[in-house]
């Protein structure tokens, strides 16, 4: 629940309340709601400032998750699934984007302004497998960078994974992260689709 809260907005909130409680107290005559409103008001509030000049936003699900998926999800999904998707659909702080460092150590980011941008995401079933679909905003990228590097995701992201990378569009680029069982070893997967 707390991650689907903006700690920043939060901060902003209290501290504002409690900043005009401390400046009416004050005119008030009323020393310890003055206090209250500058000792904790202000700090909370220049938090609340700090903690929105460094939020990301949560990646949205661009569809709704089919209740086939969401058990294939509780049944299959790997532990490297579910920390991405914890991780890209809550606020985060101190972060340049989504997966920056997975970008870069994939050699997909080579600066700031040409990483490509996680834009949404989505959970379906492939082949009666769950499919984690990341939708990146990659216009600096070409879909042949990204189909180069295949391998070494493959290796990243950890073993029961099949990756497939599709361009749906123009700047548009899709990594599908598909769970494999391990009981049953599947060469030619049809690609994805939404």
């Amino acid at each position: 629940m707390l991650r689907k809260i903006s700690l920043g907005t939060l901060g902003l909130t209290i501290g504002g309340i409690l900043t005009i409680i401390g400046f009416v107290a004050y005119a008030d005559n009323n020393a310890t709601l003055n206090l209250v409103g500058f000792f904790y008001g202000i700090p909370l509030l220049l938090g609340g400032l700090a903690l929105k000049a460094n939020e990301l936003k949560p990646v949205p699900f661009t569809q709704t998750t089919s209740p086939s998926a969401l058990r294939l999800r509780q049944q299959q999904a790997t532990d490297t699934q579910n920390k991405i998707r914890k991780d890209i659909t809550r606020y985060c702080y101190g972060q340049d984007a989504h997966l920056d460092s997975t970008l870069s150590f994939l050699g997909l980011s080579p600066t700031d302004q040409e990483r490509p941008i996680v834009k949404g995401l989505r959970e379906i079933e492939v082949n009666g497998n769950y499919a984690l679909i990341l939708e990146f905003d990659s216009p600096l990228i070409p879909i042949d960078v990204w189909q180069k590097k295949q391998e070494k995701m493959t290796n990243y992201f950890g073993p029961g994974l099949e990756i497939q990378i599709i361009q749906p569009s123009e700047n548009t680029i899709e990594l599908a992260l598909i769970n494999t069982p391990k009981d049953s070893l599947v060469l030619d997967q049809p690609k994805i689709a939404g």
